[in-house]
């Protein structure tokens, strides 16, 4: 017995992940910005517990602003993963991806955002990991990079490349469409 799955169920799979990795990646980004905020206006004991049993309270202790810092780069991060899954989340709802005619000026833009995303999340992340990296040789006490959601940004930098190259060819392939369009 042979199980044959279309890519419209492919799809709708798909689909169905990316909505549930976009609401936790919002959960995320919304409980590291709160967490934030109520670390330096409410409760500086919030350091110690912060998004994800995380213990910030000696970097909040030595310093508010390098807690600031590292605080917003994870913030960052994670708005900018929330938003990659919202783009995909978009395209699949809208029903712009069309199968039929792949090369549309719709997938060209969805992929250099992707791209552009990718890029941003692995620069952020890096910069994040090296502002780790400089808090630690200062002699403050950190958790490692993956309890912060800095690891992989090289992952991200190559994939953003890789989109990047993708997105140049959908923009030639809608540039060739368009021209054999203009020829019939």
């Amino acid at each position: 017995m042979e199980i044959k799955i279309t890519t419209e169920q492919m799809l709708k799979v798909l689909h169905i992940l990316s909505w549930i990795i976009f609401i936790g990646l919002c959960i995320e980004a919304g409980g590291i910005l709160f967490n934030t905020f109520f670390a330096l206006t409410i409760n500086p004991n919030g350091a110690k517990n912060f998004w994800e049993e995380i213990d910030l309270s000696n970097l909040y202790d030595f310093d508010k602003g390098y807690f600031f810092t590292e605080a917003l780069l994870m913030s960052i991060v994670a708005i900018l993963k929330a938003i990659l899954f919202y783009l995909i989340v978009k395209i699949l709802l809208d029903k712009k991806l069309n199968l039929k005619q792949p090369f549309n000026t719709e997938m060209k833009r969805f992929i250099f955002n992707m791209s552009y995303l990718a890029l941003g999340i692995g620069l952020f992340s890096n910069w994040g990991v090296q502002n780790t990296k400089w808090l630690v040789e200062k002699g403050i006490k950190m958790p490692d990079i993956q309890y912060l959601k800095f690891g992989g940004a090289d992952v991200w930098l190559f994939m953003g490349i890789i989109l990047l190259v993708i997105a140049q060819i959908f923009k030639r392939g809608v540039e060739i469409q368009s021209e054999n369009e203009l020829t019939i």
